[in-house]
C-alpha cells in the first residue's frame, strides 16, 4: 500500500520566498519596518494587493517606494493556460510556480455567486485510486500566499466584467488538512477584513478532507465558521480502505465522530462528499448504511457522479442506480443533492485535476 504522510505540514521543500500574503498584519508591519518604512505602509500595500491592483495602480505610494516594497510581492504563480466550457461560465487555469511546480484552479460562475476551487498542494499524497490528482502523487505543499494568489487572480479576472469571487472551496489539488498551517492561514487571509485580507465571509469557505482526524480536531479549536466537507465515498471500512487509503489509519466511525464534533462546536452543517462509482459503492445496502450513520445528524450528502480520469476502469453509476441511492437517503431523512458536473469537458471537475502542461 502507498505510504501516507505522517506529518500534516510536510513536505516543506520548494516553498517560495516570503510574500505579503504569508504574513499576518503584525508580520507585514514588521517586514515593512525592516525595509526602513513606516508600519502604515504595510496596510496600504495589503489593501492594493487584495484588491488585485497592479503596481501602477498603487497611486498612493510613490514610485520609488513601490519598487522598494516589491520585495514583499514577489511573483508566485504564472498562468500557463486558461480553458473554459459551459459558455465561459467555468474556467480552469494551469499555473506554474517559480520552481516549475504545476497546479490548477477552477472558477465557476453561477447566477447568484462565483466560486473558486483552489489547490492547497501540488499533487496529493492520499492515493485515492479514482482521483487523477491522487494517482499522480504529491510534489509539495503550496505556501499560504500561493493559495491566496489563486483567489486574488480570479478576483482580478472577474473584476473586468464587474464581478467578484464570493465563495472559495478547498477542493482542488491536494489534501488541505495535510498542509494544515498554511491552509488555515490562507482562510484567515481570505476572510480578514480589508486592508488585512479579502473580506470574504467564513461561511462562504469550504475546507475538504479525506479524514485526517487529528487535523479535524485541531480545526475544531480554531474558532472558524467554515464548512467542513468530508470526502467519505464509502460508509463501510472494507470498501473505504480501498477507495480512501487513509481510512486504514482513521476508520469511518472515528472520522465521522471527529466531523460531528466539528459541527457541534461550530453549528455548521457537515457536507458528506460521495463519488458514486458504478458497481463499486452505489449498492442499496451502502445507501442504507450511509443513511444510518448520518440519520439525525447535522449533515448533508453531496453525491458526485464519478468523473472520468485517464486510465481508470471505473465510471459513474447509471442514472437509475443514482436515483435509487438518492431516494433511499432522502427516505431516511438525510438531505441529499447530486452535484452539477461542472468542468468535465475540460478535465476541471471533481477528481480530474492533474496539472498536465
Amino acid at each position: 500500500m502507498t505510504s501516507l504522510p505522517l506529518v500534516f505540514d510536510a513536505p516543506k521543500r520548494g516553498l517560495p520566498a516570503r510574500h505579503l500574503a504569508d504574513l499576518d498584519a503584525a508580520g507585514r508591519r514588521a517586514a515593512v519596518a525592516e525595509l526602513g518604512e513606516k508600519p502604515f505602509r504595510a496596510d496600504q500595500l495589503a489593501r492594493h494587493y487584495f484588491a488585485g491592483h497592479a503596481p501602477e495602480q498603487m497611486t498612493d505610494l510613490p514610485p520609488a517606494l513601490r519598487d522598494k516594497l516589491a520585495e514583499l510581492l514577489p511573483p508566485l504563480l504564472t498562468p500557463v493556460r486558461d480553458v473554459d466550457c459551459d459558455d465561459g461560465a467555468t474556467r480552469k487555469t494551469l499555473w506554474r510556480g517559480n520552481d516549475g511546480t504545476l497546479v490548477e484552479s477552477v472558477t465557476m460562475r453561477y447566477a447568484d455567486r462565483t466560486t473558486v476551487c483552489v489547490s492547497s498542494q501540488a499533487g496529493c499524497g492520499m492515493a485515492c485510486p479514482f482521483c487523477a490528482t491522487g494517482q499522480g502523487g504529491l510534489t509539495r505543499n503550496l505556501s499560504t500566499a500561493e493559495i491566496v494568489e489563486q483567489v486574488v487572480a480570479a478576483n482580478r479576472a472577474e473584476a473586468v466584467t464587474g464581478g467578484r469571487v464570493s465563495n472559495v472551496v478547498f477542493m482542488g489539488m491536494g489534501e488541505p488538512l495535510a498542509n494544515y498551517n498554511r491552509v488555515v492561514a490562507a482562510v484567515r487571509r481570505l476572510t480578514d477584513p480589508a486592508p488585512h485580507g479579502l473580506g470574504m465571509s467564513q461561511r462562504n469557505v469550504v475546507v475538504s478532507t479525506v479524514g485526517l482526524v487529528p487535523a479535524i480536531r485541531k480545526l475544531t479549536q480554531e474558532g472558524l465558521q467554515v464548512t467542513l466537507a468530508l470526502s467519505l465515498h464509502a460508509p463501510d471500512d472494507e470498501l473505504r480502505n480501498t477507495l480512501v487509503p487513509v481510512n486504514t489509519r482513521w476508520p469511518v466511525s472515528e472520522v465521522l465522530s471527529a466531523a460531528f464534533d466539528y459541527t457541534r462546536a461550530t453549528g455548521r452543517r457537515l457536507s458528506i462528499e460521495y463519488a458514486l462509482i458504478g458497481g463499486v459503492n452505489d449498492q442499496p445496502h451502502r445507501a442504507d448504511l450511509l443513511a444510518k450513520r448520518l440519520k439525525g445528524k447535522l449533515a448533508h450528502v453531496n453525491l458526485i457522479p464519478l468523473n472520468p480520469t485517464p486510465g481508470s476502469e471505473w465510471d459513474a453509476s447509471p442514472k437509475p442506480v443514482e436515483k435509487e441511492f438518492v431516494r433511499r437517503l432522502r427516505a431516511a431523512g438525510v438531505t441529499t443533492t447530486v452535484r452539477d458536473t461542472r468542468g468535465r469537458e475540460i478535465a476541471g471537475a471533481c477528481g480530474q485535476l492533474a496539472a498536465v502542461e
